[in-house]
């Protein structure tokens, strides 16, 4: 049987903070664990919000149903993850994300920590703000920002919806994904994407690879077990 992949109990050993070894406590790679969805304090929008950086990973643990399902497929607690980036002379906080029903569009972010895409409020969950190393490396190596191409691909697909046969397409990568089944290339993501393979093409375009197995789809699971995306802290939800 394959190995499982994407919830934390497969047995792995790590701490609160998701470290499988002492060298990665002390400031090497490390992947976000469960645990920080109890471990790190719930802050203010207004307390947490200048801490987020364009790029940055909105990691969501929520119990509506479709959540429910991705969790049941991955057999892990993260739902769904989005993209942030400010928009605007305002510098207001926007979420890229891409959601059934709906498929890609932004949303800000105060409305994103306080309801659903199906108007659930309030938010049914938790939210975790995370960061991926190589962002922070690409802003740190150019004068701006260096992120215009994920920017780009994230407007670019704002406004695409999904057809009966992508919705389709995407039931049967959850379903793959929960028999540990390879996924054929037949079911591969076009532009109707699952939130966690959005997040990923997005962050492709910066050619930044999210590892994962093959199976079934890449997950919020796959996204918070990359060892170079860490937490940063976690939002009062309203």
């Amino acid at each position: 049987m394959p190995a499982r992949r994407r919830g934390m109990k497969a047995g792995t050993n790590r701490g609160v903070l998701g470290c499988r070894s002492s060298l990665e406590c002390e400031g090497g790679a490390m992947a976000i664990d469960e645990a920080v969805l109890d471990s790190l304090p719930a802050e203010r929008l207004e307390v947490i919000g200048p801490k987020v950086r364009d790029g940055d990973i909105l990691l969501c643990s929520a119990h509506d149903p479709f959540s429910r399902l991705i969790g049941w497929s991955t057999e892990s607690p993260w739902s769904h993850v989005a993209i942030a980036c400010r928009w605007g002379e305002e510098d207001r906080i926007m979420a890229f994300e891409c959601v059934d029903r709906i498929g890609v569009h932004a949303v800000a972010l105060d409305r994103f920590i306080s309801q659903t895409s199906d108007g659930t409020t309030p938010y049914p969950g938790k939210i975790i703000l995370a960061r991926h190393d190589d962002i922070t490396a690409r802003r740190n190596k150019t004068e701006d920002d260096g992120l215009k191409p994920m920017v780009d691909f994230a407007i670019d697909h704002m406004g695409d919806r999904f057809s009966g046969v992508e919705i389709a397409k995407i039931g049967a990568r959850i379903a793959l994904g929960r028999l540990d089944h390879h996924m054929p290339k037949v079911f591969a993501a076009k532009d109707g994407f699952i939130c966690s393979e959005y997040v990923a093409a997005c962050l492709a375009t910066l050619g930044i690879e999210i590892p994962w197995d093959g199976l079934g789809f890449i997950a919020p699971a796959d996204i918070a077990n990359d060892p170079k995306v860490r937490a940063i802290g976690r939002f009062e939800t309203r």
